[in-house]
C-alpha cells in the first residue's frame, strides 16, 4: 500500500472512532452522574474510558511480543466495560432524564453493586494501565531496518565464505606406526613324533598366488642355551657334591704345579690359584714345599 492509501486509512479510522466516541458520550456521562460524579467529572468521564481505549489501540500498533499482548488485553477489557455501561444506559430510561436515585443502576442489589463497582473502578484503572502503556511505548526500540550498505556487507561476506570453499584442503602429515616384532611361538610338542596324515588335494587358487618373503626365524627364549644366573643363595641340598681331596693328594698336585717355579714365586696365593684350595691349605702346602726344597739343597 502506498503512502496516500495509508493516510486515507488512518483518517477513516479517526473519523469512525470520533463518531463512536460521540455516540457513547451521553451514556457514560449519565452513568457518571448516577454514581455521584459532579458535572465536570461527568463530562470528563467518557475521556477516561474511551480515551484509554484509543491509547491501547495505538500501543497495540507500536508494541510487539508480550507488550503487544498486554495492550490488546487492556483494549478488550475497557471495550467490554464501555459496552456494559452503554447497555445499562439503554435498559434504564430514567438515566436519560437524570431522575434515577443516586447510586442506583439496577433493581437487583447484587447487580447494582457490581455495576457501581465497575463504573467507579474504570478511572483508577485508566491511570494505572495508561501509565504502563505510555512507558512501554516510550521505551520501545524498533528493530533496525537493513540498509543498502548492510546488504552489501552481507553479500560480500557471503562471497568471501564461498571463495574460501575452493581452497585446497590441508594435508595432514603421515603418521609412521612403529611395528614391534613378536618372537615366533615355539610349539610345545615339536620333539614328539607325529603320524603322517592323509594327503589332502590342493585346490588351485583362481588367481596367481602372491610370493611371500620368508621371515627369518629368531631364537626364542625356549631355544636359548645360555646358563641362567642364580638370583639367590643356592641351598646346600641343591649343590652338587665335590670330591674332597686328602692332604697327600693336595701335596702331590702342588709339587706338580710348582715343579718349575723358583723359590721366590712359591707363595700361598699362587698355590691356592693353581691347586684351587683354601687359603689355610695353601699356606700349609707352601711351607711344606719350601721345607722340601731347603732339605734337598742341604743334602750332598
Amino acid at each position: 500500500m502506498n503512502r496516500t492509501g495509508r493516510i486515507a486509512l488512518v483518517l477513516a479510522l479517526v473519523v469512525v472512532v470520533g463518531m463512536a466516541f460521540r455516540v457513547s458520550w451521553n451514556a457514560l456521562r449519565d452513568i457518571a452522574n448516577a454514581v455521584g460524579a459532579d458535572q465536570t467529572a461527568a463530562t470528563l468521564y467518557p475521556f477516561v474510558v474511551d480515551g484509554l481505549m484509543a491509547l491501547a489501540l495505538v500501543a497495540t500498533l507500536v508494541l510487539v511480543g508480550r507488550d503487544r499482548t498486554f495492550a490488546l488485553r487492556v483494549l478488550g477489557t475497557y471495550t467490554g466495560a464501555s459496552l456494559v455501561l452503554n447497555y445499562v444506559h439503554g435498559l434504564v430510561p430514567s438515566l436519560h432524564g437524570a431522575t434515577v436515585d443516586w447510586g442506583r443502576l439496577a433493581d437487583w442489589d447484587p447487580a447494582n453493586w457490581a455495576l457501581v463497582l465497575l463504573a467507579t473502578s474504570l478511572p483508577v484503572g485508566s491511570i494505572y494501565f495508561g501509565s504502563d502503556l505510555v512507558a512501554k511505548v516510550l521505551h520501545h526500540r524498533p528493530a533496525p531496518i537493513p540498509t543498502a550498505d548492510t546488504n552489501a556487507e552481507e553479500s560480500t561476506k557471503t562471497e568471501r565464505n564461498r571463495s574460501t570453499a575452493d581452497l585446497p584442503e590441508s594435508t595432514l602429515s603421515p603418521i609412521t606406526a612403529t611395528v614391534v616384532r613378536v618372537p615366533d611361538p615355539v610349539p610345545v610338542d615339536y620333539l614328539k613324533s607325529a603320524l603322517p596324515l592323509k594327503p589332502v588335494p590342493v585346490i588351485a587358487p583362481p588367481i596367481a598366488a602372491t610370493p611371500v618373503t620368508p621371515t627369518v626365524r629368531r631364537a626364542s627364549a625356549a631355544e636359548s642355551t645360555r646358563s641362567r644366573r642364580a638370583t639367590g643363595r643356592v641351598p646346600q641340598a641343591a649343590r652338587s657334591a665335590r670330591p674332597k681331596r686328602t692332604p697327600e693328594q693336595l701335596l702331590a698336585e702342588a709339587r706338580t704345579a710348582t715343579a718349575g717355579w723358583p723359590d721366590a714365586q712359591i707363595t700361598a696365593e699362587g698355590i691356592r690359584r693353581e691347586v684351587h684350595t683354601s687359603p689355610a691349605n695353601a699356606r700349609m702346602l707352601r711351607d711344606t714345599l719350601l721345607a722340601e726344597r731347603a732339605t734337598a739343597v742341604g743334602t750332598p
